[in-house]
């Protein structure tokens, strides 16, 4: 039985000229791209973040023919911890192209706001290292901008990809029928462009299904062979904000990809908007009424989720609808932009935070054999403090293994500071002088006195060398060891207890 093929990937952007829309955005990276044609740019790696289907891979890989460099990817399909991506992605970064030294690999990190969970544990702090020493271009592709590491996002520029309007989605559709032999009516493209709600993967995909076994298509194929598509969001604000028929908005939220408890937050960050007028004494009676009705429909929420009783969303989601148009005392002219929940947009740019405070809960409960929640709750504060303390600080960035981020987390800071690169360098030669010391540990004793010096002095040499490369990157030498490295004045540690 033959598989079909999907329209989405046979008909992938092939050139920069066939990405859809977003064309500010991919000249940005055809100009980051230029860049390396001439060495090495500031920003070594960018960003390119937006929702899904919206062309963001397509476009990366479509660069990456443009230049005619190979490109590697890595998505969330595979697993990435720090041992993967340092040899894929490390390598791919360091090694010239098979067919030549003038082109370059373009490597590819898909779902780059994804990386959290224990499958993934390191994989963040990998990607940092080979954005700072890599001679190949590289492309991190995510939904959630700030659902990355801030110490990865100051190392790329962002490149924001735009939803797709229906107007730019049809020419591409049209442009697949052609192909295909399918004849459309009238109207038919459009229709398909519009549900998909700029989402051209959806729309193609939507294409496909209706004409299906088809040599031609009509609008009415569409309505039995559409997805189960939902009613927008913003289409419901304007029947609540503009309508004067409590029973139409209510309606209107049946058909809505939202809970009740999604939707009093959009209507909690517009009424104010909306609703923006004052009578003489300076009060926004409209403002006030419908915050009324909102916290009456909250209060019927909160109940919900205590008593797991879900009859009563129906009269929340009457107060907080019905309430709101009843409340306006006349029709607000005039168009005001929809703002999403800022409160989630909050939530989104917290998440790499919390992400990084289950890591290090995880590091301490695992150092103090105990759990992730005890650590979190009781120990991390007491280590944070400890952190604080330069007698012990290098010790505990040690004993944990922090990285960086982590390190610049636990002293409440917002950003890497000198003093928290000088305890990273000096916590990295004392775990190189633990493994040393276990790997001497179980060398077998040498007949001679020398001999043994002389393996000592290897060891040290190859763990002290591996620190330095990448410190003197910078200078433009390899082998020698700089000053932060050298050995300093032994002292206690958390090892030696």
């Amino acid at each position: 039985m033959t598989i079909a093929t999907e329209w989405a990937e046979k008909y992938r952007p092939s050139t920069l000229a066939d990405v859809v829309g977003n064309k500010n955005a991919v000249e940005t990276m055809r100009i980051w791209s230029e860049e390396w044609l001439h060495g090495i740019p500031e920003k070594r790696g960018i960003i390119i973040y937006g929702q899904a289907g919206i062309g963001k891979t397509s476009a990366a890989h479509a660069l990456a023919k443009f230049f005619g460099w190979e490109a590697i990817e890595l998505n969330a399909s595979d697993q990435r911890t720090a041992e993967v991506i340092e040899k894929i992605a490390g390598s791919a970064s360091k090694m010239r192209t098979l067919t030549g030294t003038a082109g370059k690999r373009l490597v590819i990190l898909d779902e780059a706001d994804n990386l959290h969970g224990t499958s993934d544990r390191g994989g963040a702090r990998a990607i940092g290292d080979i954005i700072k020493k890599t001679n190949q271009p590289i492309i991190l592709i995510a939904n959630d901008l700030y659902g990355i590491s801030s110490s990865i996002r100051g190392l790329c520029q962002e490149i924001k990809f735009n939803t797709l309007q229906s107007r730019s989605m049809v020419p591409a559709l049209k442009n697949i029928c052609r192909e295909e032999g399918i004849m459309c009516g009238a109207g038919v493209i459009e229709k398909i462009a519009e549900n998909a709600d700029g989402d051209l993967r959806s729309a193609v995909n939507d294409l496909q299904a209706v004409a299906m076994g088809r040599d031609e298509i009509y609008i009415e194929d569409i309505a039995t062979s559409q997805r189960d598509t939902k009613e927008s969001i913003f289409k419901v604000l304007t029947k609540i904000f503009k309508g004067t028929n409590p029973k139409t908005a209510l309606e209107a939220t049946y058909g809505l990809d939202e809970s009740p408890e999604d939707l009093v937050h959009w209507i909690d960050e517009n009424l104010p908007i909306q609703y923006d007028t004052k009578n003489k004494e300076g009060i926004d009676v409209d403002v006030s009424t419908g915050f009324n009705y909102l916290s009456r429909a909250d209060m019927f929420l909160g109940r919900v989720k205590k008593r797991q009783n879900y009859r009563l969303w129906r009269y929340a989601s009457v107060l907080m609808t019905c309430g709101t148009v009843v409340t306006k005392s006349h029709i607000h002219s005039g168009f005001v932009k929809y703002q999403p929940p800022s409160l989630w947009r909050k939530l989104g740019q917290l998440r790499a935070k919390r992400n990084m405070r289950d890591n290090i809960s995880s590091k301490i409960g695992e150092h103090c054999h105990e759990s992730m929640r005890y650590a979190r709750a009781d120990l991390t504060l007491i280590y944070s403090r400890m952190l604080k303390n330069e007698e012990y600080a290098v010790d505990v960035a040690a004993s944990l293994n922090l990285d960086l981020d982590e390190l610049a987390y636990m002293n409440g800071s917002k950003k890497i500071t000198k003093k928290h690169q000088n305890i990273y360098d000096q916590a990295r030669l004392l775990l190189a002088d633990k493994v040393a010391k276990d790997i001497e540990f179980f060398v077998s004793p040498a007949s001679d006195g020398s001999t043994q010096k002389n393996k000592q002095i290897k060891l040290e040499n190859m763990y002290y060398n591996s620190e330095s490369v990448q410190s003197n990157e910078a200078d433009g030498t390899e082998n020698a060891v700089p000053k932060k490295h050298q050995r300093q004045k032994p002292q206690k540690t958390l090892f030696d207890f």
